[in-house]
């Protein structure tokens, strides 16, 4: 199971929480609903709120598993009371989530398409855009800006977006779950977080996505660059 409260019920955006350590800038809660960030993905944003007051929270940095939440630069200096509700900000999962839901489409259909090719790196970005890095020395950049009407078709179709996980054996025995070069997601107590798009793809992942691919709006390629000799980035940005 996931240690990330978010992966078990993801549609949570709102809860009471303890703070249980305070720095001038940052709380540690008892626990927290919020997405702390990696791989690629940015960290919720959200707000706390106790006795009539509130502070915005604008990133989670991770020491083990303590999430601690820290404050937009506006609110430092307030001191949050012992008991807080939490506010995760909707609209900004729901933009990750679609950006990362789509770069696993695309992922998977370069990876069909192209012999296995890998991933070297991703980014998504508050402004709804991303890029994905692949290892494609070899491919016409015309050839993957022809990806782009697929890429909609199955974002379209709605398919449905599963999270299991595998133990190492059952890892060991489905080739091409590991997608990228550098970045393992993050460890869990049983196993693996895979991410399946029903009848598409399965990869590793500890990133939040969305539950249909319907539940997104349209992605548009905007740019394709050769990154050194092997690296060919792909950027993306939603469709408003």
């Amino acid at each position: 199971m996931s240690p990330y409260l978010c992966h078990i019920e993801p549609e949570r955006f709102e809860f009471e929480a303890d703070v249980i350590a305070r720095r001038p800038n940052a709380v540690l809660l008892d626990k927290s609903y919020f997405y702390p960030g990696g791989g690629g993905q940015l960290a919720d944003r959200g707000v706390l709120h106790w006795n009539g007051s509130q502070l915005r929270i604008d990133r989670i940095e991770m020491e083990g598993r303590n999430a601690w939440h820290y404050f937009d630069e506006a609110d430092i200096g307030k001191v949050p009371g012992d008991k807080v509700i939490a506010s995760v900000d909707q609209d900004f999962r729901s933009m990750m989530c679609q950006l990362h839901t789509g770069l696993h489409i695309l992922n998977a259909l370069v990876y069909q398409r192209f012999e296995g090719s890998l991933v070297t790196g991703v980014q998504m970005a508050a402004d709804g855009t991303a890029r994905i890095d692949f290892d494609l020395p070899t491919v016409d950049n015309n050839e993957l800006r022809k990806l782009e009407p697929e890429l909609n078709s199955l974002i379209s179709e709605g398919l449905q977006v599963n999270a299991v996980y595998l133990d190492s054996a059952a890892l060991a025995r489905e080739p091409g779950v590991l997608r990228s070069r550098s970045v393992a997601p993050p460890a869990q107590d049983d196993g693996t977080r895979i991410i399946e798009i029903v009848g598409l793809d399965r990869q590793a992942c500890g990133g939040t996505h969305l539950s249909k691919t319907s539940q997104s709006a349209p992605l548009r390629i905007m740019k394709i660059e050769n990154k050194g000799q092997h690296n060919r980035r792909i950027r993306i940005g939603l469709v408003k």
